[in-house]
């Protein structure tokens, strides 16, 4: 067994009895896989202090892109005291985040594992890494013939954003997920429509990037089983319809210092935007190896259809296109008013937060350390340049697919050095057998197009 961190043996009795009068039965040793699918294993609250130790085992191979096999060793999850959260919805399970150990040593395929080592690698810098997530999703209802609709009939306008009558028509759900997510600390500071017809959008608070992977992959939990007590669903695909706006799931990024000051916010930043030399070059490090990020960040065959300036009744997509970075929503990565932020637009809400944020941390940390600039930020419509303008001023596109995302990621060190070569190679394994799969998929559009071709 593995003894939990920092927790000694009287303060877990102590959280134990402490859970158990607020009415906690059950605690759920909670992980994730390759995907960012969340597991769990539950036990009764009497077997609470042997869960935290690390007595929850389980078969690391039946779990989509684990590095194992069947003759392997089981795993253990060794939950983490700090992230004990009661179910909002079902207050006799409390859920913990979980670390993933293998004969009594930290398990190298564990994805929150693989953010502690990147934020470990910042720390021994003097940096510390805050992370905001913007929280994109659609809520539908089932429609004819199997279809998902808006559960407002009348959420059917061409440009939905900000749309307050149709926000009133859910606000029964929104207000249930909102509440919950205040009372359990998380200081939401806005929540509105989209620019999808069912689609919202909930912001709450940054914190450190540990606990916001730990936050984001609870709420995706959190507002499936709300929108379920409606007979709804809450759909994190990247782009469920073709002519709606993808959902986002926009990283809100600063370093901070050692005593907690903003190191990217500066009033003397010669390009105006407020920005630090150490952002400028955090900036520079993602864009270098923003294609590979593709494959972490945007994960699915899906998630490149978001990727595009087109296919959108709204006339904007809001997802960027080009390895570019400025002012505006049209780039990958926007500097926003005052410089204190970067936010990066490039990853979706299909993303595994620990993953996705462990590749941005370790891209940042090599922009500073190679002392690298990212050239002058664009203020312009990105949109508006044609491929071979934004070609001539030297800005590249981002992969269009899945297959050139992973090939991006296959020749770049990075991904091998921050996911480790057990968990580099199955996830390229998974994902380059979900590309093979989806480009042997005949499509409806294909027997429409070709079936009486001639």
């Amino acid at each position: 067994m593995v003894f939990t961190d920092n927790f000694s043996a009287p303060e877990l009795v102590s959280l134990k009895n402490s859970l158990k009068q607020r009415g906690v039965k059950y605690a759920a040793a909670s992980f994730v896989d390759v995907l960012g699918r969340t597991k769990a294993k539950t036990v009764p609250i009497n077997h609470f202090e042997q869960m935290m130790r690390g007595s929850e085992l389980f078969i690391g191979a039946a779990l989509t892109g684990m590095p194992q096999t069947l003759r392997d060793h089981e795993l253990a999850a060794v939950p983490d005291p700090n992230s004990a959260t009661i179910l909002p919805w079902n207050h006799s399970v409390a859920w913990f985040s979980s670390d993933l150990y293998l004969r009594g040593a930290a398990f190298e395929g564990c994805s929150r594992s693989v953010l502690k080592r990147s934020l470990a690698d910042a720390a021994a810098l003097g940096y510390r890494l805050n992370l905001g997530i913007e929280a994109e999703f659609y809520l539908l209802k089932p429609g004819n013939e199997g279809a998902w609709q808006p559960v407002s009939d009348r959420d059917t306008l061409p440009t939905p954003y900000y749309d307050f009558p149709t926000l009133l028509d859910n606000f029964a759900w929104l207000d249930e997920l909102v509440e919950a997510m205040n009372d359990l600390g998380w200081d939401v500071y806005s929540f509105d429509h989209e620019d999808g017809n069912g689609q919202f959008e909930i912001d709450f608070n940054y914190c450190d990037a540990l606990k916001m992977g730990d936050r984001y992959t609870f709420f995706r939990l959190m507002a499936q089983e709300y929108a379920k007590r409606h007979g709804y669903i809450a759909s994190f695909m990247p782009k469920p319809f073709a002519q709606q706006a993808g959902n986002g799931a926009h990283f809100n990024l600063s370093l901070t210092g050692e005593a907690g000051e903003n190191l990217f916010v500066t009033a003397d930043d010669p390009r105006q935007n407020g920005l630090s030399k150490l952002g400028y070059q955090f900036i520079a490090g993602i864009l270098q190896h923003a294609p590979a990020l593709c494959a972490i960040l945007a994960p699915t065959v899906n998630s490149y259809k978001r990727l595009s300036a087109k296919n959108s009744q709204s006339r904007s997509t809001w997802a960027p296109t080009h390895v570019s970075y400025g002012t505006n929503r049209t780039n990958l990565i926007r500097i926003p008013p005052g410089g204190a932020r970067i936010e990066c637009r490039l990853p979706d809400s299909a993303c595994n937060p620990y993953l996705a944020t462990a590749m941005v941390l370790a891209a940042g940390l090599e922009g500073i350390r190679a002392n690298l600039d990212p050239g002058e930020a664009h203020g312009e419509n990105m949109y508006e340049y044609a491929l071979l303008e934004l070609q001539q001023k030297g800005i590249a596109p981002l992969p269009r697919t899945l297959g050139d995302a992973i090939d991006a990621l296959a020749t770049d060190p990075l991904g091998y050095e921050v996911l480790g070569a057990p968990l580099f190679d199955a996830y390229l394994t998974l994902k380059s057998e979900e590309w093979e799969t989806y480009c042997q998929h005949i499509s409806t559009w294909e027997t429409d197009q070709y079936l009486r071709f001639f």
